[in-house]
């Protein structure tokens, strides 16, 4: 079933961020764009890569209005243990979710029921609480966060204009689309 244009269900949990132990909450998404990053575990391979990845785009994405948010099925405290002894995740300034009641993982269907670890999904979530987007790879397949930015500029221009669509590959300052009749079967 498809998240897109659903609002986030409500949730508790405690995160990790610049070395404090956070309430985080369904409403914490909300007044700003929100990245979701789901990863199976701390202390694993791919996911270091990419959360790296994330914080080196993070004040880009700042810049553009959107906070962003990580969560595994690990605690809190893992999180934490995690930040403090890996040179990758010590960088990290963005909140790491803690999951361990896996309600999360499940609110978004990323769980992985066999495994009790999430999925790799990312979810671009406006600031009224509602997903836009939603992307979700295999255990093995890292994500790029150049490419997300691009997907929320794209977000955000559809938001900001309304009656106009982003094309594939559309950058910003490049043509969108206006559907109309004129469109159909001439694209």
């Amino acid at each position: 079933m498809s998240l897109i244009g659903k609002e986030v269900q409500p949730f508790q949990a405690k995160a990790f961020k610049n070395g404090d132990f956070i309430d985080v909450s369904e409403e914490s998404f909300k007044g700003q764009w929100s990245v979701v990053c789901f990863y199976p575990a701390d202390f694993s391979f791919v996911c270091p890569t990419e959360l790296e990845d994330l914080q080196n785009n993070y004040e880009t994405l700042k810049e553009m209005g959107v906070e962003v948010f990580s969560v595994s099925t690990d605690t809190h405290f893992v999180h934490k243990g995690w930040h403090d002894s890996s040179e990758k995740i010590n960088k990290i300034e963005y909140a790491m979710i803690g999951d361990p009641s896996q309600t999360l993982s499940r609110n978004f269907d990323v769980l992985n029921e066999e495994e009790g670890l999430a999925d790799r999904g990312t979810f671009i979530i406006d600031p009224d609480g509602v997903i836009q987007a939603v992307e979700i790879n295999a255990g093995g397949i890292g994500r790029d966060a150049d490419t997300l930015v691009n997907k929320i500029k794209a977000a955000q221009y559809v938001r900001n204009n309304p009656g106009e669509v982003c094309p594939a590959k559309w950058e910003e300052g490049t043509e969108t689309l206006t559907p109309s009749l004129d469109l159909v079967g001439k694209i």
